[in-house]
């Protein structure tokens, strides 16, 4: 196992020099000048040139590219033209906001899905898996910006249950900084209004980022359970007299999981991707909305440093997930 993992470690350093030469090339074959962008449109050809020379901006793209990978092998991010300040400070600010969102949906999932697809599987074309396959296909057709929207003018515009957007309520001061996540950061302080401003503030956009993550848990379970409920192994449990409850969640689920934990590894990407959108729409100050801003602004350090962290949190959490499968499955070595 130790060396697998080492192995995989290896491939991670790889896979960050690919993801940095792709999106180093695509940012800067982009026609337009970031430089003329930073300085103003008031600014002089000579100011131009002066902070195109200032960023490097004005030498070849390989040499560009060799200066941004050897400071961040000394772990300088470059600057950000956005906020006029270093990406590390900013992504130190921005990354915990999206962390706490990501994580809030995944919870979502899994505590929905899972029990979801199991209950769809032991009752299988019962009223509770016709329900469950409706929510499962609204999860997966419907595009995650039009439900945010949707939500946002129910929930928000006409029932007023939730605010519209942003972390904490206008005017309450936010906890100390520990953990960067409002939530924790409330607890740990003993915070308890801000606790629940932050979580009333949370559940919108995380039931949003959630859904089609929820759908796709529950039916990928739900086919799994079907399938292991056909075993011999689960004929002999049940003929040794043990209850349904624990012949499901003692024999049936755990060798079912191993479907659904490869699908919530790439679930953790299509969580990472529609942040940007849920941000936008929700104000929420995250990474997605300080990428976007980058985008808009082309921060050539600011939108590299972004894509690079979600890459390496998207490899980790794969990682993760081979791991586990060793935990459900004694039978999975790695040698």
């Amino acid at each position: 196992m130790r060396t697998y993992l080492l192995r995989r470690l290896a491939l991670l350093a790889l896979v960050l020099v690919g993801v940095s030469l792709l999106t180093f090339t695509i940012s800067h074959v982009i026609p337009a000048d970031p430089a003329r962008q930073a300085a103003g449109p008031r600014a002089s050809d000579k100011q131009v040139q002066a902070l195109r020379h200032k960023l490097g901006l004005d030498r070849p793209l390989p040499e560009q590219y060799v200066n941004y990978m050897a400071g961040l092998l000394r772990g300088d991010f470059g600057y950000s033209l956005t906020s006029r300040r270093p990406v590390a400070e900013d992504l130190k600010d921005h990354f915990p906001a999206t962390i706490e969102l990501a994580l809030a949906a995944m919870l979502l999932s899994l505590i929905v899905g899972i029990p979801l697809g199991v209950a769809s599987a032991v009752y299988k074309d019962s009223f509770l898996d016709h329900a469950g396959r409706v929510v499962c296909i609204a999860g997966v057709a419907l595009p995650i910006f039009w439900l945010a929207l949707i939500f946002q003018l129910v929930f928000y515009r006409w029932l007023n249950i939730f605010p519209s957007g942003m972390r904490i309520a206008t005017g309450m001061m936010p906890p100390p900084a520990v953990t960067g996540l409002y939530t924790v950061d409330s607890v740990l302080a003993r915070n308890w209004p801000a606790l629940a401003s932050s979580l009333w503030h949370l559940a919108m956009p995380a039931i949003v980022l959630a859904f089609a993550s929820l759908a796709w848990i529950a039916r990928v379970t739900r086919t799994s359970v079907l399938e292991t409920l056909g075993h011999d192994y689960v004929r002999t449990a049940r003929s040794k007299g043990l209850t349904e409850r624990s012949v499901v969640y003692r024999h049936v689920l755990r060798n079912a999981l191993i479907p659904t934990v490869t699908l919530i590894g790439l679930q953790v990407g299509a969580l990472l991707a529609g942040v940007f959108l849920i941000e936008i729409i929700y104000s929420w100050p995250g990474i997605g909305f300080y990428t976007v801003n980058a985008v808009m602004a082309l921060d050539f350090n600011a939108i590299m440093s972004t894509t690079l962290l979600v890459a390496v949190v998207y490899t980790l959490v794969n990682l993760v997930v081979d791991v586990i499968y060793v935990a459900l499955d004694p039978r999975i070595t790695y040698t």
